[in-house]
């Protein structure tokens, strides 16, 4: 894969961060102070981490009615409980090392834009990225192919020459919808077995697996398992 790989596009929550604390708590201190006094089930809730907020108040049956006014509540809670939200293990050293390999680097994310580059700035992450592409209006959101083509379009590679990686069922649609590669890794919001039933080519445990991946060294089972 190393000869045709020139760029890999990273989800954000649940890939590069761990936000689940930060989500959960900010989502319920902004209802609370729009009124709205409803118990969330913390696994449930993690379990839906990616999608978009109007299908997991939908899933949920949490009754926000001014969805607007939820989001420009949230966008100020979020940063409340930022603290609450770490890097993964392993996240610095394979962007530096994909830096170094010239491997281009894009990040792709439901969040609103402005959000998402204030959390890649706030953790010391937006040296590596070339694009950063927020949820924007007029352009659908994963799983449509929509976001990567266009950040494919504006690196000036071919999304056959991408690897698209996350850890839920949106990231590996998305990659696939645009026919490129995909990567799933474990150390998000989703089961191994959720994981397993999305096929994706490659699924690792935690960021320093993609080295494997580049390198073509098969020595994890994942990856052989999925590659047969």
């Amino acid at each position: 894969m190393n000869n045709t790989l020139k760029h890999i596009c990273f989800d954000l929550d649940g890939t590069i961060i761990d936000s689940n604390l930060t989500i959960y708590r900010s989502t319920l201190a902004t209802l609370r102070s729009l009124n709205i006094n409803i118990e969330i089930d913390a696994d449930e809730f993690r379990g839906r981490i990616g999608h978009h907020f109007t299908d997991i108040f939908e899933a949920m049956n949490i009754p926000v009615t001014d969805f607007e006014e939820f989001i420009k509540v949230y966008k100020k809670k979020y940063f409340d409980f930022i603290s609450d939200s770490v890097v993964f293990e392993g996240v610095p050293e394979i962007l530096e090392y994909l830096k170094q390999k010239g491997i281009l680097i894009s990040l792709l994310t439901t969040k609103a834009q402005d959000q998402a580059d204030r959390i890649i700035e706030h953790f010391g992450l937006k040296k590596y990225f070339s694009i950063v592409m927020g949820r924007r209006d007029g352009i659908p959101h994963k799983p449509s192919p929509v976001p990567l083509f266009l950040i494919c379009k504006s690196l000036q590679v071919n999304p056959e020459e991408t690897l698209m990686l996350g850890d839920t069922e949106l990231d590996i649609e998305c990659g696939k919808n645009a026919n490129a590669k995909t990567c799933a890794i474990m150390h998000g919001y989703r089961t191994l077995e959720e994981l397993e039933r999305l096929y994706p080519d490659f699924i690792i445990e935690s960021m320093s697996e993609l080295r494997n991946i580049i390198e073509k060294e098969s020595s994890s089972y994942f990856r052989l398992k999925f590659n047969q």
